[in-house]
């Protein structure tokens, strides 16, 4: 075999970065890791990278809150970073979106991991206030920890290169925000088979830990990053042992390019060429204003839907139907269903009739493509008592039906419905056509909550 120049070189590059990942590391942990790796390397057959734990950063964690992490590992552990913001924290609203919106079972299959990672000890001392006033339970049940690393542990975080032309203030922000990460996903190395980035400003949808393992069951091909959210650094999924080499990478290269162009090509280091990315999203990003100096973000995932289910209830309509579009199809939770009508006259309606009275409390109806077109253009929506049967035998309907509020712009975005004189339970929605169009029409969501849930 002829050994090459370019091999030469090649060679001669991972020698140089691997003395100096050696040689950056204490006495005594050059020491410990090279006794483990090779015991690791020759004492089985499993590679080092399967087995994880290589490349220990350098950092001491503070735990502020919760347990001592369990020894029993979880399903899932969800990692997220938090620092002061100018215009306020998103961070309690976060963790109560995580914990209120999954089931019993699926909270004890999961651990979440936040770092407070901003060196203002006033700021930190407020926020875990917050915390522990807010989520006792979950810090007792082993569901959730608190942790700081302290200033001395961080590499030099100004006077760096400016690469993409960033200011200085910039390059420091995302710089930083990398070692934050880094440290945060060290620290959740084995505690769990998967591992979640989220970051401090999001909602989820519900039931979003049960979505995300009928996802993993489903994998047929290898994978290092599934995606569950079209922005930024929020619903990434990472096996856990691959964390430790996640860790090492986003410290090395933590003043280069921000977090989320470095992780575009971990996956691709892994051999995950193509993005793998599952919607409707779970997770929707919710701060108007970034953490980087208060700036107004809009960002916004437009394939994000939260997980839901409506009443049982049989769903008809009057609206001459388009193929197999049937009105039940927007009634049924789940992307691509709908239901679809050719052009609606007044008095035309579409109505739901519960299986059993429900109270109302929240109306979500989205009309329309994705483009815009085909929007219920004018329809009032309306609640309904005493089921009887239709004159026609084309399905049930209401004796009597109260006025809830029109659609406006093709929607109904209505909440604290039982509020507004409509605390009783009811056994009916309609919405009904108040003008004629000549477009035809897509009735895309039809979604309620009860008081029930």
């Amino acid at each position: 075999m002829r050994w090459t120049y370019k091999k030469s070189v090649t060679m001669g590059a991972v020698f140089f970065l691997l003395a100096i990942i050696y040689f950056s590391l204490p006495l005594d942990l050059r020491n410990t890791w090279v006794e483990e790796w090779q015991l690791r390397t020759f004492s089985s057959g499993a590679s080092w990278v399967d087995k994880g734990g290589y490349l220990p950063l350098n950092v001491s964690y503070q735990l502020l809150a919760g347990n001592t992490p369990p020894t029993e590992q979880k399903y899932l552990t969800i990692g997220m970073c938090s620092v002061s913001r100018p215009k306020g924290s998103y961070l309690i609203s976060t963790l109560s979106s995580i914990f209120s919106r999954s089931s019993p079972a699926e909270l004890n299959s999961m651990l979440v991991v936040v770092l407070l990672a901003d060196f203002d000890a006033q700021w930190r001392a407020t926020t875990l206030g917050q915390i522990t006033a807010n989520f006792p339970s979950q810090l007792k049940a082993d569901q959730l920890l608190v942790v700081h690393v302290p200033k001395q542990y961080y590499p030099p975080i100004t006077g760096l290169k400016r690469n993409f032309n960033d200011n200085d203030d910039r390059v420091m922000f995302r710089s930083k925000q990398n070692v934050d990460y880094s440290f945060l996903t060290q620290f959740c190395t084995g505690r769990s088979q998967l591992y979640l980035q989220l970051e401090d400003d999001v909602s989820c949808s519900h039931h979003f830990l049960s979505a995300i393992r009928r996802r993993v069951q489903q994998m047929e091909v290898p994978w290092a990053t599934l995606e569950f959210s079209a922005l930024g650094y929020i619903g990434k999924l990472y096996h856990s042992e691959h964390l430790p080499l996640l860790s090492r990478f986003l410290f090395l290269f933590y003043q280069e390019m921000p977090c989320d162009f470095l992780l575009s090509h971990f996956r691709v280091l892994l051999t995950q060429n193509e993005v793998i990315r599952f919607t409707p999203s779970l997770f929707q990003h919710t701060g108007s204003y970034s953490s980087f100096l208060g700036t107004f973000n809009k960002l916004k995932d437009n394939d994000y839907e939260d997980l839901y289910t409506n009443p049982a209830a049989d769903v008809y309509s009057d609206i001459p139907v388009y193929m197999d579009h049937v009105a039940a199809m927007a009634w049924s939770p789940g992307t691509g269903t709908f239901f679809w009508g050719r052009s609606p006259s007044p008095g035309n309606h579409l109505t739901v009739t519960f299986k059993q009275p429900v109270v109302v409390t929240a109306i979500t109806v989205v009309t329309g493509s994705a483009e815009g077109r085909d929007r219920l253009a004018s329809a009032t929506v309306e609640l309904g008592l005493h089921p009887v049967t239709e004159k026609t035998g084309s399905g049930t309907t209401c004796q009597e039906f109260y006025s809830v509020g029109d659609l406006q712009g093709g929607r109904m975005d209505m909440t604290d419905v039982h509020k507004k004189r409509f605390g009783h339970a009811s056994s009916c929605l309609r919405i009904s056509v108040t003008a004629k169009q000549n477009d035809w029409v897509i009735i895309k969501k039809i979604r309620i909550t009860t008081k029930e849930e």
